[in-house]
């Protein structure tokens, strides 16, 4: 396993970053928490996952250990696999999570695109006992957009990857829009946009 890769950053888009680690560049697909802490050109210690299929290697990125911890302990429930593990991670932060399965609260988890009230009541009673309560706050806040129409594409992207709808995608958009146009702050990264906009389509 690569518990974590520690280089230069390379590359950043809406849902992953490239890592160059002596010379050799890793692909890690990343949650918007980590990747509203990277930048192109600064050196980065990225905790990792590596899920591995029969046509496939594909190493998972986050912003602390315990995030990690959590991507590979929603796993162990039935029918969620990296990518629906990842998107949970995208919508709540870990705390969220352990709270939300501790109290058996089936509407957050149904925020997340891919879980519906039987699938949410699955990972409820599967997890339980596994996530434990919260650990403190562990939400980060998000800086507030700014203008420019640049990220648009970007963010819509990243929401349908997702797993959102396009018309949900663009609502989010436009709703992070109207927010840049009422605050004119400096643009923010897009990674800092795509979580604002989770953030839209998780109320």
């Amino acid at each position: 396993m690569i518990a974590f890769v520690s280089g230069q950053v390379a590359a950043a888009g809406p849902d992953g970053a490239v890592i160059d680690v002596h010379g050799v560049g890793f692909s890690v697909q990343c949650t918007p928490a980590t990747l509203a802490g990277l930048r192109v050109g600064d050196q980065a210690r990225v905790p990792t996952s590596l899920v591995v299929r029969e046509d496939s290697l594909t190493l998972f990125g986050f912003a602390d250990d315990d995030e990690r911890a959590v991507f590979e302990l929603l796993q162990t429930a039935s029918g969620v696999g990296p990518r629906l593990a990842l998107a949970m991670l995208a919508v709540h932060t870990p705390n969220a999570l352990r709270q939300a399965v501790a109290a058996e609260d089936l509407t957050a988890l149904t925020k997340v695109p891919g879980i519906g009230k039987k699938g949410a009541q699955r990972i409820v009673l599967e997890l339980k006992d596994r996530l434990g309560g919260p650990t403190g706050d562990g939400a980060a806040d998000v800086r507030a957009p700014a203008r420019g129409e640049a990220w648009r594409a970007q963010v819509q992207a990243g929401l349908i990857n997702l797993g959102w709808s396009a018309r949900d995608a663009d609502a989010a958009v436009d709703a992070v829009a109207a927010d840049l146009a009422a605050d004119g702050a400096e643009a923010p990264p897009v990674a800092a946009l795509l979580k604002a906009a989770l953030r839209k389509l998780s109320r």
